[in-house]
């Protein structure tokens, strides 16, 4: 069960890191069809994380603050990498963002599928539909990767 525990606090505290880099986008973007956009996925990502936290509650363990500190300070240092404003100077930071979310939203149907093959043995597992949350990630990652390479062709061409 120990690294049931660790397993799901590993996948909270990459969502907490996820929230902390949509509000950021959610900010910049207010107001534009993109803050709509990352204002959705935010939506989405935060319902998945309170499965993930009833997951780990129903296991008899606790969030790991710790975990989560670690992500909110790595999404903080990932700033200066990945800057974002309405300017054009910046879509390759939006682009970085884009990238940043669709991997992690992979890792997030791992997640699930992984869950989805441990069920039979962990019966604390038995109250989610592990093969609806993956169709929710796979739907997530689609509509993060079609803004991605969308703003890809504008980021890397040649100047």
């Amino acid at each position: 069960m120990e690294n049931l525990i660790s397993y799901l606090n590993d996948h909270l505290a990459g969502s907490v890191g996820a929230l902390e880099l949509l509000d950021r986008l959610i900010e910049v973007y207010e107001e534009k069809p993109l803050g709509l956009f990352f204002q959705q996925l935010r939506n989405d990502i935060h319902e998945d994380q309170e499965k993930l936290r009833d997951l780990i509650h129903d296991a008899g363990a606790e969030e790991s603050a710790v975990r989560k500190a670690g992500a909110w300070l790595v999404e903080k240092l990932s700033r200066p990498k990945m800057p974002v404003s309405e300017s054009s100077d910046d879509e390759m930071g939006l682009f970085l963002a884009l990238e940043a979310l669709a991997l992690g939203i992979m890792g997030k149907r791992s997640l699930w599928q992984a869950l989805q093959a441990a069920l039979h043995d962990i019966p604390q597992l038995a109250r989610l539909d592990y093969l609806e949350l993956e169709k929710r990630a796979v739907e997530q990652y689609e509509r993060v990767e079609r803004k991605r390479l969308d703003i890809a062709r504008h980021v890397l061409k040649a100047s």
